[in-house]
């Protein structure tokens, strides 16, 4: 008695089980209905080795989930060319911006020389700025920034681009320079000597003493670059453009102006050494933008529109 009042409560169990079940798989893997019965559990073994076609309540839910995944990748992958769209026209504002700058730093340096003015603060307002002031050298505390190439912008311009410049190897002679008119000592670089004319003994004919009328360009300290060696001040040996240092080493006032081409005298060094160039890229990052800009526009196209598999 207790035997077959266990196996009446076995199979209740089942019984409830198999139908809290929406679906049922057989040992194959196939669906054997929705609705189940104290039949249905004695016909299980039937179900072995035939291909019930499945039944299945969750479809439409899981088709509508699928759909909605669908969607929300398709929107969000357009942001891909639309920020690329957005880089593409913020290069084009900075490239008019970079090239209105460069001119206007043209123009300062072709524009008439001006008093050179005593306060700092101006002076940072005024890079590129034509100055002029009088007085005399003092070549005895010279100070020289090398490696330099002359500076010859039709030559840039042919070698734009190459690896390897034809330009010598020489450095900028950078000398104090008392204004007579200001009572004040500045930084002038008198402009580019070659390798082996650096040492001021091989070119005594242009270190003059006289009093002279000096127009130059205004500039200002610049960064060290990575990969520039740090100045070696005891070896006097500059590779970048410190003012405050250099000022600090000649006992001058922290003002340094570029000579003009015209400064130059016989056996001396070479003025008018001023690049007046900036980074200008901009161009690139327009075509690069905007070539990724329309190759993802296309293929978001053919995915979400055309239907096309990528």
């Amino acid at each position: 008695m207790s035997r077959i009042k266990l196996v009446l409560m076995s199979s209740t169990r089942a019984l409830m089980i198999l139908r809290n079940n929406t679906h049922h798989l057989c040992a194959k893997g196939t669906v054997c209905g929705r609705r189940f019965g104290f039949s249905t559990l004695l016909n299980l073994r039937n179900c072995e080795g035939r291909n019930v076609r499945p039944y299945s309540q969750s479809s439409p839910t899981a088709a509508e989930t699928e759909k909605g995944n669908d969607t929300l990748l398709k929107w969000f992958l357009l942001l891909i060319p639309a920020t690329t769209f957005g880089l593409g026209t913020w290069q084009v504002q900075r490239r008019k911006w970079k090239l209105k700058l460069i001119e206007d730093l043209q123009s300062r340096t072709a524009a008439e020389p001006i008093d050179l003015p005593l306060d700092l603060l101006e002076l940072k307002a005024l890079e590129y700025q034509r100055v002029k002031a009088r007085g005399r050298f003092d070549h005895s505390r010279e100070l020289y920034v090398l490696p330099r190439s002359p500076v010859d912008p039709e030559r840039e311009a042919q070698e734009a681009g190459r690896i390897m410049s034809s330009g010598g190897s020489g450095a900028n002679v950078i000398t104090p320079f008392h204004c007579s008119d200001l009572g004040i000592t500045i930084l002038v670089n008198r402009g580019y000597v070659p390798r082996q004319k650096i040492n001021p003994e091989t070119r005594q004919k242009g270190q003059i003493d006289t009093e002279v009328e000096l127009v130059g360009v205004v500039r200002l300290t610049e960064p060290r670059k990575p990969f520039i060696p740090h100045n070696d001040i005891d070896g006097n040996r500059w590779h970048y453009r410190d003012i405050e240092a250099m000022a600090e080493v000649a006992g001058t006032e922290p003002i340094f102006i570029d000579a003009d081409f015209v400064s130059t005298v016989p056996g001396g060094p070479i003025g008018g050494q001023t690049r007046v160039t900036l980074r200008n890229e901009h161009m690139q990052y327009i075509i690069t933008w905007y070539g990724l800009c329309i190759a993802t526009s296309y293929m978001w196209y053919s995915k979400f529109i055309r239907r096309v598999p990528l």
